[in-house]
């Protein structure tokens, strides 16, 4: 079925991997409103769903997103409004008050036009398959106003703030090896193939115990956010809450056994 014109956000279970798709092709997948709160939707449903474990965003037609759809998105931002519904999971993660923060993990493939809220996106993922055709630039100085999706922060975390500011003022136009340099992704793989190896990804990481990745994860990025010594803090009372789990149980006995653990989540 065609997407509506003012785009739509599809959702797909497959198995473990929920498959969330940006289906706005006709217009680079340009973001509205209505596309930012459907994400938001589905980012929810990754997290509550018990019997999902791994995200993969990716988005239909030849583009990843040429960021916002800017004359949808102006009224609200002249009157200081979200366009996403609080209580639900931010997409940017960025622990605004009134929005949950994913704690499930969230793998991204990216390819062709990727601007402004589709670097933001990938970045506030975890881990990030960018085909060797992207064309990468946050450019919201070229139209007056500033990157408020989380690129202002995390650009200047993963590649220093020269490297960061370079980008953010230039406003240019950036590929996919300096995007791999400067650490906004974690692999470049030929066109067409990105959907692919992010799924594998996620597929391997939903093969593991799901409480301790998550309980991994979050530690990682309280490392990021608040210190090495803060994660470290939580060490102790995180091993010992994972270890009474009946997945740590399972690691144990299939260990001994010599066969693939099959983990419940419990």
């Amino acid at each position: 079925m065609p997407s509506p014109s003012e785009g739509r956000i599809l959702s797909e279970a497959q198995g473990p991997v929920l498959l969330i798709g940006i289906d706005r092709a006709a217009k680079r997948n340009g973001f509205t409103p209505v596309m930012m709160q459907a994400l938001a939707e589905a980012y929810t449903r990754l997290d509550d769903d018990p019997a999902l474990r791994v995200g993969v965003l990716h988005a239909i037609g030849d583009h990843f997103t040429a960021g916002l759809d800017l004359p949808s998105f102006a009224p609200l931002m002249q009157r200081g409004e979200r366009p996403v519904a609080q209580g639900l999971v931010d997409p940017l993660n960025l622990g605004r008050p009134g929005y949950r923060r994913r704690t499930k993990p969230m793998v991204v493939a990216v390819k062709g036009i990727t601007y402004t809220l589709g670097i933001e996106l990938m970045l506030a993922a975890d881990i990030v398959v960018a085909a060797d055709d992207c064309r990468f630039s946050q450019l919201e100085v070229q139209r007056g106003i500033m990157a408020t999706g989380g690129a202002t922060l995390r650009m200047a975390e993963r590649a220093g703030l020269g490297n960061a500011l370079l980008h953010l003022l230039a406003a240019d136009v950036f590929d996919s090896a300096e995007a791999l340099r400067l650490h906004f992704v974690q692999r470049v793989v030929p066109a067409g193939t990105e959907l692919d190896e992010a799924l594998r990804i996620a597929q391997a990481i939903a093969q593991q115990a799901p409480l301790a990745v998550v309980a991994t994860r979050l530690n990682a990025l309280k490392a990021v956010e608040e210190g090495p010594m803060a994660a470290a803090d939580e060490f102790e009372t995180t091993q010992q809450r994972l270890a009474h789990s009946d997945d740590a149980r399972e690691g144990v006995r299939a260990f001994l056994e010599k066969h693939a653990a099959r983990f419940s989540g419990r």
